[in-house]
């Protein structure tokens, strides 16, 4: 399972993805093929790797080294199909030799900043020296490829020859009668030098073979590097934390970025939560509008982010390593296969079920069940609990139903606080009035706040009214 594969069911990833400020395109093929890691071992490795490019990020003495470092990155193409011609004993043509040679001498670059920078210590570029020097014979120092004469003997008076008989065929007129016999001589000159030319492309492509494992190891360890800086940076400026790796799972102030990002742009308040949870279920009650579904998704996309080798939008995070995180968050609705919300979500909570008999997932499941009748629903969520409750698997579920009268631990959102004097509560406003965070909760039942939250929504007042009145005779 890659970064790629994960993007596409979780926005909140695909978001933390395109604001990673990567330099290369080779860059960017690293991120997408980053492999999920159930490994504490190589997790930890990754996060160490973070750390000291934090510190080499935020390091003002090392400046001119970093920014040579990200100007390679930024002048660096992805020569991969090169270097897999090369593999496969094809003759590289001018094109490709002129690609590795630019992208040896900035390997060489990158590799002589990253020792200033002290990043050689966890990501030691390969030394491509050989290389440039086998395309740049007359040690020129430039990236630039040309089949020099120093490549072959026959080059230098062949190529003085055919420069004298081009300038003057120049000078010639079409009627000259010495005109057809110079274009004959410049013609066997021209086919005598592409023979020898040919020859040289072919003898380099051999010379060159012995060394296409180092280049291609160069290649994805210059990808590396772009993601390891981008992956700092983003750190930085998003105030991450390094994760540790417990037996349960543990978040302060854990931050939604996507969500987080848009109300600031919208000028409205964010509250991070704090959240915990072990093996077993979890059931999370809450208001309409409290934030359940969003704290669902918070808590996808750290532990994804944290298992793809990133550190977590949070000020301290513990994570319990899982194979896969599992989500039925939201509208299932599948049109194109004619499925309802409730078939969808149905088979969405079936498959974890499944699932979770032989792997260890962190399964996230929102409000189950909440669009068939209630009888049959509360039953279905019962029965959910009852089930996971005994996997070794961590899962959270909110739900509105109460009195489901099963033994799981519950937590309850806040929720509204009381309205403040001089400011009005209105639908503009209404999450200034929310406390999102969670506590304990022991009792069996679920927050009945529908109708003042449609209240406040301005919701016709006399089906609130006629509304309120049922649940008294109801009572």
């Amino acid at each position: 399972m890659t970064i790629k594969d994960k993007i596409k069911t979780d926005p909140g990833l695909q978001f933390v993805v395109e604001n990673l400020e990567l330099m290369s395109s080779v860059g960017r093929r690293t991120l997408l093929s980053r492999q999920w890691k159930n490994s504490a071992k190589e997790l930890e490795t990754e996060y160490d790797n973070i750390a000291t490019a934090v510190r080499i990020t935020q390091q003002l003495d090392n400046k001119h080294s970093y920014d040579d470092l990200r100007h390679r990155l930024m002048e660096l193409h992805d020569i991969t199909g090169t270097l897999n011609n090369l593999k496969s004993h094809m003759v590289l043509d001018e094109v490709e030799l002129f690609e590795t040679k630019a992208f040896a001498n900035i390997v060489s670059q990158a590799r002589r900043s990253a020792a200033e920078l002290g990043l050689d210590t966890i990501h030691q570029l390969p030394d491509l020296g050989e290389v440039f020097n086998l395309l740049d014979p007359d040690r020129t120092g430039i990236a630039n490829f040309y089949i020099y004469d120093s490549y072959d003997v026959r080059l230098t008076p062949l190529r003085k020859d055919l420069r004298a008989l081009q300038t003057k065929l120049a000078n010639l007129s079409q009627d000259d009668k010495e005109y057809n016999e110079v274009a004959v001589r410049v013609s066997e000159l021209l086919a005598a030098q592409n023979e020898i030319q040919n020859e040289v492309l072919t003898r380099l492509s051999e010379q060159l073979h012995p060394y296409h494992s180092k280049l291609l190891k160069a290649i994805e360890q210059m990808g590396y590097a772009d993601l390891l800086l981008a992956l700092a940076n983003q750190a930085i400026e998003w105030n991450l934390c390094r994760p540790q790796i417990g037996d349960s799972t543990k978040f302060s102030a854990l931050v939604n970025p996507r969500l987080k990002q848009r109300n600031e742009s919208a000028g409205l308040r964010y509250q991070p939560v704090d959240v915990d949870f072990n093996d077993g279920v979890t059931l999370v009650t809450g208001a309409n509008m409290a934030g359940k579904t969003v704290l669902l998704k918070s808590i996808a996309t750290a532990q994804e982010m944290a298992q793809f080798g990133m550190y977590v939008p949070a000020s301290m995070a513990v994570i319990s390593i899982v194979d896969d995180v599992y989500c039925s968050i939201g509208d299932e609705q599948d049109e194109m296969n004619g499925l309802s919300s409730f078939a969808s979500e149905i088979i969405k909570i079936s498959t974890a079920i499944d699932l979770t008999a032989n792997s260890r997932l962190l399964v996230l499941i929102d409000e189950p069940a909440r669009t068939t009748n209630p009888i049959e629903g509360k039953a279905l969520v019962q029965s959910l609990i009852n089930i996971m409750e005994s996997r070794p698997s961590p899962t959270i579920i909110t739900t509105h139903y109460s009195q489901l009268g099963t033994a799981c631990r519950r937590l309850r959102v806040r929720g509204f606080v009381e309205t403040m004097a001089d400011v009005p509560l209105t639908a503009g406003n209404i999450n200034r009035f929310i406390d999102y965070s969670l506590v304990a909760d022991e009792s069996d039942e679920a927050p009945h706040e529908a109708l003042r939250i449609a209240a406040i929504l301005g919701c016709n007042s006399d089906l609130i009214e006629r509304a309120s009145e049922y649940i008294k005779d109801a009572e």
